[in-house]
């Protein structure tokens, strides 16, 4: 009797244990509706906005005005590549749509990448990509960037959001 009770509750704790612990969702810790003013840029995030400004201008568009709020959802999603092993846009609709929340936006695009020693090597790449080069051309009014090294290997993680505010 206890041998079938516990192969007909095995399945369920297995699907309990499998759904309760998901360790590949991003980090939520910010409420959604809580806005993010401050956030320490490093060297190569202040070169990467100049970088993508200074493109942008020589092509004939509108500066981009950076937003910490911006730069943190950046640096989540860089932690979690980092933590997951991992160089995707998973979340990124969650991302964005934090942004349509919190800060307005009417448009969010994001380039993503790993492995570049500098902004110019970087920003080169995607100026090099059609997809990337796009999102740096945008229709965008805002910018938010993020590059952490992963601790454990040295290697450097971009992740750079663009929006555009609603009018």
């Amino acid at each position: 009797m206890k041998a079938k009770m516990f192969r007909a509750l095995l399945p369920l704790a297995i699907v309990f244990t499998m759904v309760s612990c998901s360790s590949d969702q991003e980090d939520s810790s910010t409420s959604n509706r809580q806005v993010v003013t401050s956030y320490n840029y490093n060297d190569t995030e202040l070169k990467l906005v100049t970088l993508i400004n200074d493109y942008r201008v020589s092509v004939g568009l509108n500066r981009l005005e950076v937003i910490n709020h911006i730069s943190y959802k950046s640096q989540e999603h860089n932690i979690y590549m980092i933590d997951n092993k991992v160089v995707n846009h998973d979340y990124f609709q969650q991302r964005a749509n934090n942004l349509v929340e919190v800060l307005g936006a009417q448009r969010v695009a994001e380039n993503v990448a790993y492995n570049y020693q500098t902004a110019e090597s970087a920003m080169y790449a995607w100026l090099h990509s059609p997809g990337h080069k796009e999102n740096i051309e945008g229709d965008y009014t805002h910018i938010g960037v993020s590059v952490t090294v992963d601790e454990t290997t040295g290697k450097k993680y971009y992740t750079n959001m663009f929006m555009k505010k609603k009018p």
